[in-house]
């Protein structure tokens, strides 16, 4: 009753392939865009940008990139720190080596980098599948700490990989405080989240699910293996790298190559894998499970002890917060397999038949 499009006519083929086809999806995407720019600014704190905001914003665009090769495209990877890393330090030499370069082109630029560096890494995938390809794409983790680590002309030789970037400006503007940081990752965000929704909807995006579905059936009708794997790695590690660059000059500043170890590889996995594969909103909820839920955890357990009359260590805070929450992981994976994105797609569902069961 309250999700129907009744009286919703497509009256020519633009309207039809519209990425919101559907009224309320357009009312309800334009207010919570006006309440992430302008509700949010007026009433979030430093604490609040810092802590949750900001890191959830990078977490989300590194997840997108992450989901266009493993949800859509079904190329198991696990070496998305590296790409991170690689968007990073790339970054990072293009805006200290050459003299007044802006940071809008420098994240680009850092990011082209890593899609090079995601292409050799996807060679593998022309020959092999499944795990043995997410052990070939382990292995750019490794290679990446290796170079950064050893390779001191990518680290302006400092002798400990450190590197650090100050006075961010974008169009004459300083990033410096919390809620202009928000703002730049957020604007960010939202045009390669439309861009990538365009992409998948496209003509290349159905060859990505097409080799997702069956890979030997794509290659019978028509569609090129190498060109669609290769392709999917390329704009995953796009994002995954301008993902890295913001999360190096925005949100750390200062940064060594162990601040991209294989454990956010794994976080970003477990974010679309929770979230949803093949879902680009999934990539949203997977990030606010991932990033948001851990800070609930450490805020309410000493509270729930009290009450309880039971006295808790910080150690064991975080001890039990690692448990509830990978026990909530394996929870949303066995009740609903395909991620909280299809959580959310019955939920539209249910509102488009409600109160009417048929």
């Amino acid at each position: 009753m309250f999700y129907r499009e009744n009286g919703q006519f497509k009256t020519s083929y633009r309207s039809d392939q519209q990425i919101f086809p559907i009224l309320q999806d357009r009312i309800a995407i334009g207010l919570l865009l006006a309440f992430a720019f302008i509700a949010v600014p007026l009433l979030a704190s430093d604490y609040l940008f810092r802590a949750i905001l900001i890191p959830f914003l990078i977490f989300s665009l590194a997840a997108v990139g992450v989901n266009i090769l493993v949800g859509y495209c079904g190329q198991i990877s696990l070496g998305s720190g590296a790409f991170m890393a690689v968007g990073a330090y790339g970054a990072y030499n293009f805006f200290v080596r050459i003299p007044g370069m802006p940071l809008i082109p420098a994240l680009i630029l850092g990011g082209l980098c890593a899609m090079l560096f995601g292409i050799l890494f996807g060679l593998p995938s022309l020959r092999v599948k499944g795990l043995y390809l997410a052990v070939t794409t382990l292995a750019a983790q490794f290679f990446s700490d290796w170079m950064f680590l050893r390779i001191k002309w990518f680290t302006m030789d400092t002798p400990s990989g450190s590197v650090s970037v100050s006075n961010l400006q974008v169009f004459g503007l300083p990033i410096e405080s919390a809620l202009s940081k928000y703002l730049f990752c957020l604007a960010i965000v939202v045009v390669i989240t439309l861009l990538a929704k365009n992409l998948v909807r496209s003509a290349i995006g159905r060859e990505w699910m097409a080799i997702r579905d069956m890979d030997v059936a794509a290659a019978v009708i028509g569609i090129r293996p190498m060109y669609a794997k290769l392709s999917a790695f390329a704009v995953s590690s796009f994002i995954i790298g301008i993902a890295g660059g913001l999360w190096a000059f925005i949100y750390l500043g200062a940064w060594e190559p162990a601040a991209f170890s294989v454990d956010y590889s794994f976080r970003l996995l477990f974010m679309v894998i929770i979230g949803g594969m093949g879902a680009i909103m999934g990539s949203f909820f997977g990030a606010a499970f991932i990033v948001v839920l851990p800070i609930v955890l450490s805020q309410l357990l000493p509270v729930l002890a009290g009450w309880l009359g039971i006295s808790i260590s910080t150690a064991g805070v975080s001890h039990a917060e690692l448990m509830i929450f990978g026990g909530l992981i394996v929870w949303f994976l066995i009740v609903e397999p395909h991620g909280l994105a299809k959580l959310w797609a019955v939920g539209k569902q249910k509102l488009r038949l409600w109160p009417f069961p048929h």
